[in-house]
């Protein structure tokens, strides 16, 4: 429990210093009226930023060197890849969670082996995305329904919740931050010549 505590701690930190470069961003912006990409300025700041936050889900554990190389995958042939491969892991791990929580809210429960099914699958999808905070509290929560623990289950599936949705905010901002970096960095404007008038 200490170890989430410390890291609450550490992101309460960072997001205030992330909180703090939007305002920067956004004052500049105020300037001209227009947001910094559109200027054709900002693609090296995006670019740190993704960094930052790519440094950060590293350093608390949320992912892991699965996720770099699912990253190396990516080129200019498909662009979105690493994007298109996590939704389709968000649109299949909502699913299981929603399972997972029907059959536990099911009073009449007693199939521990369809349970574990549900997080065999969990535990294979999140492993390919190199989500491994999520992975791990998976497995956590597999123990759990190998003893036939219903309380331990419950508690098990809150975390695995609140994990999932810090994974998937997370890596939702870090594609946001991606395409705003690709528009920067696509913006090229003409070099200005002065006018000289006779």
């Amino acid at each position: 429990m200490l170890l989430f505590t410390v890291d609450f701690l550490y992101l309460t930190v960072t997001l205030e210093i992330f909180t703090g470069a939007a305002e920067e961003s956004g004052a500049e912006a105020d300037k001209t009226g227009l947001p910094l990409w559109m200027l054709g300025f900002g693609a090296e700041r995006l670019r740190a930023d993704m960094n930052r936050l790519l440094a950060l889900l590293f350093h608390q554990g949320v992912l892991d060197e699965q996720f770099l190389q699912l990253q190396q995958l990516q080129d200019e042939s498909s662009p979105n890849f690493v994007s298109e491969v996590v939704n389709i892991y968000f649109h299949e791990s909502e699913k299981l969670l929603r399972n997972l929580r029907g059959l536990l809210l099911d009073r009449e429960f007693s199939d521990f082996k369809k349970m574990g099914s549900h997080l065999n699958q969990f535990i294979g999808s999140s492993s390919s995305i190199g989500a491994k905070r999520v992975r791990n509290v998976s497995v956590a929560f597999r123990a759990a329904s190998e003893q036939s623990n219903r309380a331990g289950c419950m508690r098990a599936l809150e975390l695995l919740e609140c994990e999932y949705c810090y994974l998937k905010n997370n890596l939702h901002e870090l594609f946001q931050i991606e395409q705003q970096r690709i528009l920067a960095a696509a913006v090229r404007y003409p070099p200005v010549h002065p006018i000289n008038n006779p």
